[in-house]
């Protein structure tokens, strides 16, 4: 059974920091590319980061680039996204997603499983 678990999310200010975690079981990590969206009150879900199955390799929003950075651990079957110099436009419900045998895709029809998502709110 495949489960993706988000954590980190949080109420933070303006310019502060968060690490978003995304626990993986049931899939094999080094053939899976792994994405994270968000989704604001009243907007649609949107791409910001994803990442390869074996390397670092890495694509991202526009409007998050030098500010997130997207990481994975296939040995904790697990990746992150930090987020730094958080805006209060990054506030959010965000999502990790995975995607079997795709990699560094925007799509979110390409992802196949899901977390249940965590919020991050960010107070101006």
């Amino acid at each position: 059974q495949v489960q993706l678990s988000e954590s980190g999310g949080g109420l933070v200010q303006a310019g502060d920091s968060l690490r978003l975690s995304c626990r993986v079981s049931g899939l094999t990590m080094r053939t899976t590319g792994m994405g994270w969206f968000r989704q604001a009150p009243g907007k649609e879900r949107e791409f910001v980061a994803a990442i390869t199955g074996r390397s670092s390799a890495a694509t991202y929003l526009e409007s998050v680039k030098g500010r997130f950075t997207v990481s994975r651990d296939n040995a904790e079957n697990t990746i992150y996204l930090q987020m730094n110099r958080l805006q209060s436009e990054d506030t959010a419900v965000y999502y990790c997603a995975a995607a079997p045998g795709r990699f560094l895709v925007d799509a979110a029809e390409n992802y196949e499983y899901w977390g249940q998502g965590t919020q991050v709110t960010v107070s101006s």
